[in-house]
């Protein structure tokens, strides 16, 4: 082990509005290298294995919200939240601080590992709207024209749209900014050198927030 303890990786988050191209770009980042998660692989993790959280939302919600191997069944959630947003709030509310906690957990263990990754990378779509980006060491914003996102749209339109912050705010706050309006070879480039930025800046030991 290096002196003074396990190197720990360089910590990113990457933001931005719907169809903007976050998960394009998170894969991007896995394929040159970074450690990845995403917030909704987390909360698929959360949905299918923590009984609590499964109880907490039958109890709101109702057995109807479960799919046939009892476990809750994000499509029905997503048509019991539409269009609700004191559903939508008590969910975010029930779901943002475990999805904290376990990609707290997930970088520790990246930490402990006898060879950590340089960089880790999270997609965290509500990340300045909820606060979170003190946990990070850098931010990525990734931008797309309103008339692009509505094409790579693959959800249906709600009222979290409106509550997401500007992208000229986010870009304002963020250490690093794409626009992404090229082809995917534009992204994969603009990866390969903010990774190489980024390695420049890997911390030593310790984490975020001690």
């Amino acid at each position: 082990m290096p002196r003074g303890g396990p190197r720990r990786p360089i910590a990113v988050a990457i933001t931005g509005g719907i169809g903007a191209g976050k998960s394009t770009a998170l894969a991007a980042f896995r394929a040159h290298g970074a450690a990845t998660v995403s917030s909704d692989e987390i909360v698929h993790h959360l949905l299918a294995a923590d009984d609590a959280v499964r109880d907490a939302l039958v109890e709101r919600f109702g057995d109807e919200i479960l799919g046939d191997d009892g476990r809750p069944d994000r499509t029905a959630i997503g048509r019991r939240v539409f269009g609700d947003s004191e559903a939508l709030a008590w969910l975010e509310g029930l779901l943002h601080p475990l999805v904290s906690s376990e990609y707290l957990r997930w970088r520790e263990q990246l930490a402990a590992l006898p060879e950590p990754p340089e960089v880790c990378v999270t997609e965290v779509p509500l990340l300045y709207e909820v606060g979170a980006e003190e946990r990070f060491d850098a931010v990525i914003v990734v931008t797309a024209p309103a008339k692009l996102r509505e094409q790579r749209r693959r959800v249906p339109r709600d009222d979290r749209d409106e509550r997401l912050l500007p992208d000229r705010e986010k870009v304002a706050r963020a250490d690093y900014h794409y626009q992404n309006i090229g082809s995917f070879e534009d992204l994969d480039a603009w990866v390969v050198e903010t990774m190489e930025d980024l390695r420049r800046r890997v911390p030593g030991p310790g984490t975020v927030g001690e």
